[in-house]
């Protein structure tokens, strides 16, 4: 497999019709492109020289605490989190991204032009024109808040070497489908945050992928996929599909509390 580098980065996301006007959430990872000169630092790099924002999840599970008690029917258990709750971190603008989203979206929130914004869970990092306005857009009550003003922007979906399951705007679609939202508690640094507005699972998101092939442009670079998804055509597709079928993209685990929860209602 060649290698890719910067030059070739760049051609496969014009190739996608991506430019400097482009607001995109990008879900990266590089184990499937191969080997890339430069490594993140390039492919970030690419992202910023191509589009005119780029927004990155940078999500921090670890400040998640769990009380004894709480509402009925949300998609957790209240007891045995004691080990839990003393790891618990406080968060703070410089707290590292969750691991499971990969090691380019921590990479992205320590570039230097990059903003994050405050949410003691779900935390969004943005570069470009518009960053301040992404950012802007989210409040504790309203965690999707940039994909929000994505979406009402014309943002797309940028899946490079993922599939759907890390596809965060597809909760979206599930919170405009009317689908149920959680309740989450966190540690900031001033108090604990009852975190309302928190989306289910994301495991059986897959599942949509062939009802999107209308709206996805892909290509393949190195040995990975890479798809541009509108967000506005992704939501389309997704709240009509769990119109038709309440139980569409829940995932098939029967310990899935959130799915299972889900399914109750």
């Amino acid at each position: 497999m060649a290698t890719i580098s910067y030059r070739n980065m760049i051609h496969a996301l014009h190739e996608l019709e991506l430019t400097s006007s482009s607001d995109v959430i990008a879900h990266v990872s590089l184990q499937g492109l191969g080997d890339v000169r430069g490594g993140i630092e390039t492919l970030i790099g690419a992202l910023l020289a191509a589009c005119g924002t780029v927004v990155m999840p940078a999500f921090t599970y670890r400040t998640m605490v769990w009380p004894e008690s709480g509402p009925p029917d949300n998609g957790c258990t209240y007891s045995d989190h004691a080990e839990d709750n003393a790891r618990a971190v406080m968060f703070s603008p410089d707290l590292p991204v969750d691991s499971s989203l990969g090691e380019a979206a921590e990479q992205f929130r320590r570039h230097r032009s990059t903003v994050r914004s405050a949410h003691p869970v779900l935390s969004f990092a943005a570069s470009g024109a518009h960053a301040q306005d992404v950012i802007a857009s989210q409040s504790l009550d309203g965690p999707l808040g940039p994909l929000e003003w994505l979406h009402d922007h014309h943002g797309d979906v940028l899946l490079i070497g993922v599939d759907h399951r890390a596809n965060v705007a597809i909760h979206l679609a599930e919170k405009f489908a009317g689908r149920k939202q959680f309740l989450r508690w966190a540690v900031g640094r001033e108090r604990a945050y009852r975190v309302p507005g928190f989306p289910g699972c994301s495991n059986g998101f897959n599942a949509i992928a062939s009802k999107l092939a209308w709206v996805a442009h892909q290509m393949t670079l190195g040995g990975a996929t890479i798809q541009r998804i509108p967000i506005a055509g992704l939501v389309e597709v997704v709240v009509q599909t769990i119109q038709e079928d309440p139980y569409a993209l829940l995932c098939d685990d029967p310990k899935c509390a959130r799915c299972n929860a889900i399914r109750r209602t």
